[in-house]
């Protein structure tokens, strides 16, 4: 029996995911919650376990596709053998850490279709499908200009409607790969006006050539007396020449994300920006002191350890720093706890996952937790539910020798402290000119949340921490 795998929703509610590489191939025997495929979506790349045991029969993507939720990823030949139902425990343990907290939504079968396995935090495409959208863009497309050649018009599929209704309906960005679109680019030619063949409505490299033919085609019957530029017709031709000294990278994954996340800030929450510079050399001879302890070998403790440290005991004085505005409900949320977002930037991005209960940790477990979190985030392994619910963020900057900046809050915090780069650089101490350990520090905040004084006592608890380390032990 064959059984379709369709790409669940992996409790993100993002409409499409990237297939980074197979684990299987074709003909492959694999066992129930075998990991099949490694998937990218806009906040992490996601291990997808096998809902059943059996064998590979056909895999429906390839890697570098761009996969939307519902579609066929994968079939399974599973004559004779057992299929994963959907209490089975070890989907719901191989599920769970990639989309842990998240309510899936119920799945929406159509009547001619099985149900496939239904795993922990997984859930069906939205009832909506993506086509009529991108018709009512080729519509939207065909009357926005007077001057559109009608060969492209009448070559692009006929079941438009020229109506009100559908060019005042929602547009949506074609759904293609990263060659496709390079293609489409080289050869001039508008993926809205291009029909997907395939059930997925995907448009393949195998769409924009036929349709490039059928303009071609109508082109030199419609206007043959104009000397308009040949349309290549051979699959030689519609290879294009690249363009030179530029490139074009899709936006797509974490970066689209981040962008729309930090554009949302922007947007949303009124940002002040503060700065403090601090003598540091206490801090870093701390440091130094405990990097020569051999009991505490095998912990990488920094600078940034410890400025965390300084914010959890600093954010306990200045609650207004670790709230939250609840537009919805008109109120502000303080929080008792600290979930301490720290921004690691990656090959894939900017992700910034965060450390739960940070106020509780010590100095030595919040610089393991901050190791650990950073390899993770470089290695792309960060579960969804790893970058939710944060307080407060820290940035360290100061690792690419920038000496200060103005961060943009994380989406739902009140507060982002940028750590600039240490310098050894003369400075008054004890009334004399000395060389000391000097960095800057940035505090962006949301002014409907906290005001000016809140915010410069707060950066000024941060930076007494760090100038005289010993100030600890007097708070709590």
């Amino acid at each position: 029996m064959i059984q379709e795998f369709r790409l669940p929703d992996l409790g993100e509610g993002l409409p499409e995911a990237e297939l980074v590489q197979w684990m299987v191939a074709e003909g492959d025997t694999v066992t129930l919650n075998q990991t099949i495929a490694e998937v990218e979506t806009a906040k992490a790349v996601v291990e997808l376990p096998s809902p059943y045991a059996g064998v590979i029969s056909k895999l429906h993507a390839e890697a570098g596709d761009i996969v939307a939720v519902g579609s066929v990823l994968i079939a399974f030949d599973v004559e004779g053998m057992d299929a994963a139902s959907p209490a089975a425990p070890g989907a719901a343990d191989v599920a769970a850490p990639a989309a842990a907290h998240v309510a899936a939504p119920a799945a929406a079968e159509a009547p001619e279709e099985k149900a496939q396995p239904n795993l922990v935090g997984y859930g069906a495409a939205p009832a909506s499908a993506g086509r009529p959208q991108r018709r009512a863009r080729v519509a939207a497309a065909r009357v926005s200009s007077h001057s559109a050649d009608t060969a492209v018009l009448e070559a692009a599929p006929h079941d438009v409607l020229h109506t009100p209704e559908t060019i005042d309906a929602p547009l949506e960005r074609p759904r293609s790969t990263p060659p496709v679109r390079k293609l489409a680019k080289d050869l001039g030619i508008d993926l809205a006006l291009v029909e997907p063949t395939g059930e997925t409505g995907i448009i393949t490299r195998g769409d924009v050539e036929a349709y490039a033919e059928r303009v071609g085609a109508r082109a030199a019957k419609t206007a043959p007396e104009q000397a308009a530029e040949p349309v290549p017709t051979s699959p030689a031709a519609l290879s294009g020449a690249p363009r030179e000294r530029e490139r074009r990278i899709p936006i797509r994954s974490v970066r689209k994300h981040t962008a729309e996340a930090m554009v949302r800030s922007a947007f949303t929450a009124p940002h002040v920006t503060t700065f403090l510079t601090v003598d540091v050399t206490a801090t870093t001879e701390l440091i130094a002191s405990l990097k020569a302890d051999r009991s505490l070998e095998g912990h990488r403790i920094g600078i940034l350890a410890v400025a965390a440290k300084a914010v959890c005991l600093a954010l306990a004085q200045t609650p207004e720093l670790n709230s939250r505005w609840d537009e919805e409900h008109g109120e502000i949320v303080e929080f008792d706890y600290v979930n301490l977002g720290i921004a690691a930037a990656t090959q894939r991005g900017l992700v910034v996952p965060n450390i739960r209960d940070a106020e509780t940790m010590t100095l030595v477990e919040l610089a393991d937790a901050i190791g650990a979190l950073a390899e993770t985030a470089r290695s792309g392994k960060t579960a969804p539910a790893g970058m939710m619910g944060g307080t407060f963020s820290i940035t360290n900057v100061g690792v690419f020798g920038v000496d200060a900046g103005t961060p943009i809050l994380n989406p739902g915090e009140a507060g982002i402290l940028a750590l600039g780069a240490v310098r050894r650089q003369p400075w008054e101490h004890r009334g004399e000119i000395a060389l000391r350990d000097v960095m800057t520090l940035a505090l962006s905040f949301d002014h409907r949340l906290v005001d000016g004084e809140q915010g410069s006592r707060f950066l000024a608890a941060v930076g007494g921490i760090l100038r005289e380390p010993g100030r600890a032990m007097l708070m709590r």
